[in-house]
């Protein structure tokens, strides 16, 4: 018996004593949350654990929230998707004097103004997964994924009955399979990378700051 043979048949014999420790992860399956009011509150918890501003407002006053952090954030302008309907609706109760801007399609005309002078952006959402703490943002021409990923600061708006507990629920609820985008992104919270040291640091490939408003 080879020494590599010798090895793996201790290994084997240790294996079938009595005592033999089974792994953590096929002993305790945590609990799915099950109702509506559980799903969020994990969102919730999940989120904010990863530093994600969140606010529980109704389907009337989210835009007026959004000015208000607008104000307290000193941001200048704000990007919306006219052509959605979370577009339209902060649009039509936008002030006048609201510094709004709009995207459309011809990017390249106006590629150095979206990297280097749009503050924040304002996206919809289509879903979330209340075990991970993700959205699911699922980008269209209308309301692409440079939306997301660019401005600092990153405002989503989410439907509360679209929080589900798990990803597989997702995919199957939203049948995925049928007509699933390129490029359908999964966002935990802002932003953020370490160094070797582990110097926790945001904004370095994206947002540095994500704020969720879930519409009751």
């Amino acid at each position: 018996m080879s020494a590599r043979e010798h090895i793996l048949a201790k290994l084997y014999n240790s294996r079938d004593q009595a005592g033999w420790p089974v792994p953590m992860a096929l002993e305790i399956t945590p609990p799915q949350p099950s109702s509506a009011a559980e799903k969020c509150a994990q969102l919730k918890a999940m989120m904010a654990a990863v530093h994600t501003e969140i606010y529980e407002l109704s389907s009337e006053n989210w835009p007026g929230k959004v000015t208000e952090l607008m104000h307290a954030k000193h941001l200048k302008n704000l990007l919306i998707a006219p052509q959605t309907a979370t577009g339209r609706q902060l649009q039509d109760s936008w002030p006048s004097e609201g510094p709004v801007l709009k995207y459309y399609q011809q990017q390249e005309r106006w590629k150095e103004e979206l990297f280097f002078s749009v503050d924040a952006a304002l996206t919809g959402c289509r879903s979330a997964v209340a075990e991970t703490g993700s959205l699911v943002l699922w980008p269209t021409p209308a309301e692409p994924r440079l939306m997301s990923l660019v401005p600092p600061v990153h405002f989503v708006v989410l439907d509360s009955r679209n929080i589900y507990a798990t990803l597989p629920e997702v995919m199957q609820a939203e049948n995925w399979a049928a007509a699933m985008p390129t490029n359908a992104l999964l966002i935990s919270g802002p932003s953020k990378t370490a160094d070797i040291q582990q110097t926790l640091a945001y904004g370095a490939h994206g947002p540095k700051e994500l704020v969720l408003l879930i519409i009751a």
